[in-house]
């Protein structure tokens, strides 16, 4: 198997697994609904482990292209091989996205809320607001590359890392996910949201593009922002890269602020109008 098949798999996986989970959790009739956040969390973050052990071996289970991106940010990971790692995650999210909706085929008929179906495939605010919003994946990403690469300088029993992994993710769930559902994973978002906006599902709604950039763009910075942290405080790294992204992190949230409140004067003009 390559490492492009590695990463689909891993990624399909994934989603299955995790989109799952949100599934049983809030469509009608499911005989887990309304079981909770929790459960939510605690699904994922088994979701991540069993794919982890599922495709480690093989593609090191990226499964993530802001993982995959940041470790290529601090030189861990070469960046020629980004783009197909990339593709593998997105198609591998797709195809999981489309397995869930298979699978909880009944349920979609069932559940008349259009916002509740579209929260199996993809994330959205508590709160819709745009820096806080955008800050939240940041952090969130950041916290995931973080801690990823301070896990494996650890010595754990052989083959437990990946269940470590898994509850770190349980952890930021738990902790970080309440403001936008910690997508953390551009794949993760966009994939099972364009499988939203394509595939015939009854009832459904928008599938909140203006919202997408998000979960896509929060994540990638967040996840090099992670990484590079690690390799500055942990192993002596150059400054250069932090710099550079923090820079890059201020001038997009100051971009994303003004962009904010424009929307928000052009909206209180309309409803005074």
């Amino acid at each position: 198997m390559t490492a492009f098949t590695g990463e689909l798999i891993g990624t399909m996986i994934l989603i299955v697994l995790g989109g799952g989970v949100v599934a049983g959790v809030v469509l009608n009739r499911s005989k887990a609904q309304n079981s909770g956040w929790i459960v939510i969390t605690f699904g994922w973050s088994m979701a991540v482990a069993i794919a982890v052990y599922a495709v480690g071996g093989i593609s090191g289970a990226h499964l993530n292209p802001a993982v995959t991106m940041g470790l290529a940010y601090i030189g861990s990971f070469p960046w020629e091989m980004v783009p197909q790692y990339v593709a593998a995650q997105m198609i591998g999210a797709f195809l999981g996205a489309v397995i869930i909706w298979l699978y909880y085929l009944p349920h979609w008929r069932a559940t008349e809320d259009p916002d509740t179906k579209l929260a199996v495939f993809s994330t959205a605010p508590a709160i819709r607001h745009t820096v806080g919003n955008f800050i939240s994946e940041v952090f969130g990403a950041f916290f995931l590359l973080f801690g990823i690469l301070f896990i494996g300088a650890n010595e754990f029993t052989e083959g437990l890392n990946p269940l470590i992994v898994g509850f770190l993710i349980l952890a930021i769930g738990l902790s970080l996910g309440g403001t936008t559902g910690y997508a953390i994973n551009p794949a993760r978002d966009l994939g099972p949201r364009i499988a939203h906006f394509l595939l015939p599902i009854a009832g459904k709604g928008s599938s909140d593009w203006g919202y997408a950039w998000i979960p896509v763009i929060a994540p990638i910075i967040g996840g090099m922002l992670g990484a590079k942290f690690y390799q500055v405080t942990f192993e002596g790294g150059s400054l250069d890269g932090l710099y550079g992204l923090m820079g890059t992190l201020i001038v997009m949230t100051v971009v994303v602020g003004v962009t904010q409140k424009k929307e928000q004067s052009v909206q209180s003009s309309t409803v005074a109008k």
